[in-house]
């Protein structure tokens, strides 16, 4: 064979083989070119919210580190479920992405064993860690408690007559309260919102008397004069919250309601957008300006493996089970 033969011979061959190639793998040619077009970030709560302004703060960075535009999508209602469900059963393509909280990742299954639509573990795929926060005792200015042990006599001086604001039920502004009355034998009546700036409202407003909350919302108003702050529920004092006492040091032992903020996306997503998420992410929450953005939030950057999320979700649960088991409560 001629040398000209030979070489056309090799030609051939050569394109042959980057075509076999193309077609045993086109998924993964075609995944090299995600993203394509914009991406929807879901939040399950309304604008204002806490899980709200930290989706703001890590959407423009996420945004020109992606290539893509990252949109905000809000959809709040049931505590956080509905926005949740909602991406659970979207379409794994990469283009749908969700923010949450601990709630419909951790308590919402127990509390809704054959309603609630979506399993955390099976239906959605763990990204990353954002942060955690506490959540802190709220009541009005003109509230005759100014302390934990004050609220505490209060409540029991009116048994039945007051009342508080949550994010819905089984979220932790609820199971905080709910641990608090267990632990005292108080009774208050729970009243559902959307999210805390509706809270923060009604409490200004005087038509509920106290709130578990994130202090992101809670504090502006805390330090211009319009509530008052009585404890955070970590187990040790916040550095974020100087000054405030733990209800542990209130008097109520081992009490501990933490909310934290993570990305999910729907399970079956390609493993190759998973780990970019979870790199791009994780690069985000390193930032010092991005922490900073965190810290006026009360929250602390923490970015995870996908992994030690999912680990996280399934630590929380059984923790959480406990709680609910021993206060009996169901929402079916």
């Amino acid at each position: 064979m001629s040398l000209l033969a030979r070489s056309r011979d090799l030609l051939i061959r050569s394109v042959l083989g980057l075509a076999c190639t193309g077609l045993l793998a086109p998924s993964a040619l075609a995944q090299s070119s995600w993203p394509e077009r914009p991406i929807q970030m879901v939040v399950p709560f309304p604008a204002g919210s806490s899980p709200d302004a930290l989706a703001r703060a890590i959407s423009e960075p996420l945004s020109q580190a992606l290539g893509q535009t990252v949109i905000v999508d809000n959809r709040p209602g049931a505590g956080g479920n509905i926005g949740t469900r909602f991406v659970a059963h979207a379409k794994p393509d990469g283009y749908t992405l969700l923010l949450t909280i601990n709630g419909p990742m951790v308590t919402a299954p127990t509390l809704y064993k054959s309603s609630l639509g979506y399993d955390p573990l099976k239906d959605l795929q763990a990204i990353s860690m954002i942060g955690t926060s506490p959540n802190v005792l709220i009541v009005p200015a003109d509230s005759p408690a100014n302390t934990v042990e004050e609220f505490i006599a209060l409540a029991k001086s009116q048994p039945g007559e007051l009342n508080y604001g949550s994010v819905g039920p089984g979220s932790s502004a609820h199971l905080a309260m709910a641990m608090l009355e267990h632990a005292v034998d108080i009774k208050l009546e729970q009243i559902p919102y959307s999210g805390f700036p509706q809270i923060l409202t009604a409490i200004i407003g005087g038509d509920i008397d106290a709130a578990f909350m994130v202090p992101g919302i809670a504090m502006p108003q805390v330090e211009a004069g319009k509530v008052k702050a009585l404890a955070v529920t970590s187990l040790q004092p916040s550095e974020l919250l100087p000054g405030l006492k733990t209800m542990t040091q209130a008097g109520l032992e081992n009490f501990e309601a933490i909310s934290w903020d993570a990305f999910f996306v729907p399970h079956n997503t390609s493993d190759d957008v998973v780990k970019r998420l979870n790199q791009e992410i994780t690069t985000i929450l390193q930032r010092e300006d991005i922490k900073a953005k965190l810290n006026a939030f009360y929250f602390s950057s923490e970015p995870s493996t996908p992994q030690a999320l999912t680990d996280k979700i399934i630590a929380d649960k059984a923790r959480w089970d406990e709680v609910i088991e021993r206060l009996n409560l169901s929402l079916e």
